[in-house]
């Protein structure tokens, strides 16, 4: 979703609201209500009054649906498979410079406005008086020295600026306005650039400036930088200065952040700590400064127990590394472990889709793979109501990789071609393609004689993928076609994916299942190395040409086509033709096989944790998880 100049005027709109709502909150700033977990601190004079912490302006969350005004204080614990994501604090957190809404529109967050015009220029308005976790000035200047001194350093950005800041290779003009205003202007349209400041994973176009100067050549006391290079055994400032600054990682506790809850635990460590932001920019309609719990807890466990775990009644709210399957155990210990298991639905493009590598090095199998009536075959082949009915209760939704219906892009055709099960005509594209030959066991052979044995690479991190392939083992056999299945670590899956080593994968669907046609349809096209289905291709795109394959089939030179369109394009019924084109060629030429989706996402809900939607969509992106619901607003009834 990005901001046309028609919704610009909204975005603005809500910064105007937002000011004119906290209006009242300059002048209710009498009635503030301090923290209990700082009122000490306050008497004793090492921490400022709330009204103190709080910017000029804060940001009024009010209480819609069935959310209601809490109380601040306790202690929530939440379970992750390992040390590194404790970036969830982050994702979780959700504070963005703009952010999305439950309706899934962007508003600003931590800024308090923004003016888009041609959707090329972004100028910022920062809140006044807004400050770091540590109690410091959040300026223009902390967008100064990202872009001008890690940005664009060679040191420390040896390619320079992200490519998500590129538009068509093009970096912006940055401007500094004044000390809380800053601009960005492109030579052309850059739709993408709201919806990355938004992402789970955020483009993050600012830093905590006073903090990491220490560890820049530029301004760093250059005796004391050599010390620091000494104590950390660094030679390179410029790798001690990235060491320190990652402000998606979330790993460094000194670092200062924006986020509504401070990671106080350095790694390695099995429980991670996050404290309440003491100047987190948000309040409640009562002027209770957000987040309302205290202390945000990740615990490290291993991620075939974390399932086991929320059935006991270990943690206060947990969604990640559950699945469907687990629901009947989750059931079923509600009561003795004291929590309810909500039911979200995933808003991916598909559930579980199947990744045929048209890049793939065996040149035998490549040429299958770029044989259309090779990709509708299995499509054919596989029974989805077999999956849907054994593993999910017949609840998921059955078809290709497309959108759900929630979106208003969905088309029923768009899910069904291609995906109804058919073995007799799956047979028959097979039997055209040539592959007429059958070994003794039934499997049909290859044009150069091996048996037409497909191994499907995992990334081995559950069982719901091995189910649901084992079931389509099954009904591929009736056509010919052996299915193996390989699991692996998830670096070595996605390197032989990249080298062409493997020849089919399994993973989720698009991302975004219930985009609009002001979504950004880049999915749908050969933009990145980490796409399965064509890795090489997206490559050359991702590296302008350098590394990779260029695209050489028709459909998918168009859909690079369409998509560098759909950027240029400022008319909104030309965008939404070119997502209706895209979707058709995808259904039509079947570069990813989708099984199953619309499945639902377990979220376990302690009793007393107040808050928390018992109806949701669970997304990564746009959604950050729980972060679309803002976890802030969540608290603690006991």
């Amino acid at each position: 979703m990005f901001i046309t100049n028609k919704a610009s005027a909204a975005l603005l709109l809500t910064g105007a609201m937002a000011l004119a709502a906290t209006s009242s909150a300059t002048s209710m700033a009498a009635t503030y209500v301090e923290t209990p977990m700082f009122a000490a601190k306050v008497a004793a004079g090492e921490l400022p009054s709330v009204d103190q912490r709080l910017p000029k302006i804060p940001s009024v969350v009010k209480m819609t649906g069935e959310k209601v005004i809490g109380r601040q204080g306790g202690e929530l614990r939440t379970l992750i498979g390992r040390a590194k994501d404790v970036r969830l604090f982050v994702v979780y957190g959700y504070a963005r410079l703009i952010g999305y809404n439950e309706k899934y529109e962007l508003v600003p967050d931590i800024i308090q406005s923004v003016a888009v015009k041609d959707d090329r220029q972004f100028t910022f308005k920062l809140r006044q008086g807004h400050k770091w976790s540590d109690g410091h000035p959040f300026t223009s200047e902390d967008f100064r020295y990202w872009w001008e001194d890690v940005a664009n350093n060679k040191r420390t950005s040896p390619a320079g600026p992200p490519r998500l800041l590129l538009s068509e290779g093009q970096p912006p003009v940055f401007e500094v306005l004044d000390k809380t205003t800053v601009r960005y202007t492109w030579p052309k349209a850059n739709p993408f650039f709201l919806p990355r400041l938004a992402g789970a994973s955020p483009l993050f176009i600012y830093r905590p400036a006073h903090y990491l100067k220490q560890y820049h050549d530029r301004y760093a006391d250059p005796k004391t930088l050599k010390k620091l290079l000494r104590k950390h055994r660094t030679r390179s400032w410029a790798s001690l200065h990235n060491r320190f600054d990652n402000m998606y990682r979330f790993d460094n506790p000194a670092l200062p952040t924006l986020q509504p809850w401070v990671n106080n635990t350095r790694p390695p460590a099995t429980r991670f700590i996050g404290v309440r932001n003491p100047y987190y920019h948000r309040i409640d309609e009562k002027g209770r400064q957000l987040p309302y719990v205290d202390k945000l807890i990740m615990i490290v466990s291993d991620g075939k127990l974390i399932a086991a775990k929320a059935g006991t009644g270990e943690v206060d709210l947990q969604a990640r590394s559950l699945a469907f399957n687990n629901l009947t155990f989750l059931r079923e210990n509600e009561k003795d472990g004291r929590f309810e298991t909500y039911l979200w639905r995933i808003a991916k493009g598909a559930h579980v889709a199947l990744y045929p590598n048209m890049n793939a090095a065996d040149p035998v199998w490549a040429k299958l793979m770029r044989d259309v009536r090779f990709r509708r075959a299995l499509s054919l082949g596989v029974d989805r109501e077999a999956v849907n009915e054994s593993l999910y209760f017949g609840l998921a939704i059955m078809g290709n990789n497309t959108m759900l219906p929630g979106s208003p892009l969905y088309r029923k055709a768009y899910q069904k071609q291609w995906a109804e099960y058919d073995p007799d005509l799956a047979s028959e594209l097979l039997d055209q393609i040539g592959l007429t030959e059958y070994n003794d066991d039934d499997i049909r052979l290859m044009p150069d004689g091996r048996p037409l044995e497909i191994i499907i690479e995992t990334a081995g991190e559950d069982t719901e993928q091995t189910d649901v392939l084992e079931l389509v083992s099954e009904s591929w056999a009736e056509i010919g076609v052996k299915l193996y299945i390989k699991p692996s670590q998830r670096e070595v899956f996605r390197n032989r994916i990249f080298s062409g080593q493997a020849l089919m994968s399994v993973w989720s669907g698009l991302e975004n299942g219930i985009a609009t046609a002001q979504t950004n349809p880049e999915e749908l096209a050969p933009r990145s190395q980490q796409q399965l289905m064509w890795p090489k291709w997206g490559q050359h795109y991702q590296t302008s040409g350098k590394v990779g394959q260029a695209p050489d089939m028709p459909e998918v030179q168009e859909l690079s086509t369409l998509a560098a369109e759909w950027i240029e394009s400022a008319d909104p019924a030309r965008k939404e033709e070119i997502w209706h084109r895209m979707l058709a060629i995808h259904a039509d030429q079947v570069y990813s096989i989708g099984v199953i989706a619309g499945v639902l996402q377990p979220v376990v809900v302690k009793h007393g944790v107040m808050n928390v939607p018992k109806e949701g969509i669970y997304n990564w992106d746009p959604g950050a998880h729980f972060g679309i619901y803002r976890p802030d607003t969540f608290w603690l009834d006991r």
